[in-house]
């Protein structure tokens, strides 16, 4: 993770504030619009199936969230990654709540294997539905009982498994393209507290997978959500700690980052 990403998309000279299509969970969209703005990027939350693919052809990334699904969403979302796919428009898949439901479990496997999305991203309990079809966990929160460790490898094989990157998001974020695995360990838990978080760490991914489309960009996504989150823990309440969340997401530093920034480099032998 370098801060080069994260300036390069504040430079509007360099950039143009890249465009982020975002099809997304609404009760968070008003978070992840102003987190798409607060990073320096353009948010576009257009989500009706006859507009999703003119609109997705003229962006630079694409973020694909299935948190509250309607079948006119779901429409849409494949409309979106066809386009991107068709554009080489990078995009991310966030496999909310696919632990504890069927219908969404089946929709994001298929979706996968037919539109092999740049990224996939979900919490610990996501990520391991997707490589274990019996898990089950309830809601969408992440199961406590999954370990760091065991979570790297199964989001390593699925990494292998769709050729594509995963981030499996958690007290410790994991990142990985299948060769590599990067564990972030910034973040606070007030950010578990306030909803939408885990929606804005997609969104965030998608501004930065628009200007580089490797590992960085997701630990860049999480590494600055992390830190912000750190630097805007407050005993005043979760409304304030919002607020200050989306204050330090527009003006946190190089320094800031470079100083609390907490990343290991994990090596796993072969299974």
């Amino acid at each position: 993770m370098t801060t080069d990403l994260i300036n390069n998309i504040r430079k509007k000279t360099v950039y143009k504030n890249p465009l982020i299509h975002c099809i997304t969970n609404p009760i968070s969209i008003n978070q992840c619009a102003n987190g798409v703005l607060a990073v320096g990027a353009r948010p576009m939350m257009a989500e009706h199936p006859q507009e999703v693919e003119e609109i997705t052809q003229v962006s630079d990334a694409l973020v694909l969230n299935i948190g509250n699904i309607t079948d006119a969403r779901l429409q849409s979302i494949k409309l979106s990654a066809q386009t991107a796919q068709k554009n080489n428009i990078p995009f991310i898949i966030d496999a909310v709540g696919i632990s504890g439901s069927q219908l969404r479990r089946n929709f994001t496997n298929d979706f996968i294997r037919l539109f092999k999305p740049t990224a996939i991203k979900g919490n610990y309990s996501e990520i391991y539905a997707l490589y274990d079809e019996e898990y089950i966990s309830a809601g969408v929160d992440a199961d406590e009982a999954l370990k760091v460790e065991n979570v790297s490898r199964t989001a390593i094989k699925l990494a292998r498994k769709f050729n594509t990157m995963v981030l499996a998001s958690g007290k410790t974020d994991i990142v990985t393209d299948g060769k590599t695995v990067i564990h972030i360990n910034n973040g606070v838990a007030q950010l578990a507290k306030v909803t939408g978080t885990g929606c804005l760490l997609g969104v965030m991914c998608g501004c930065y997978l628009s200007v580089d489309k490797t590992v960085s960009a997701l630990v860049t996504a999480c590494a600055v959500l992390g830190i912000c989150g750190q630097l805007s823990e407050t005993e005043k309440g979760n409304g304030t700690f919002l607020i200050n969340l989306m204050d330090n997401l527009s003006v946190v530093t190089d320094f800031q980052i470079e100083e609390l920034l907490k990343i290991e480099v994990k090596n796993y032998e072969e299974d």
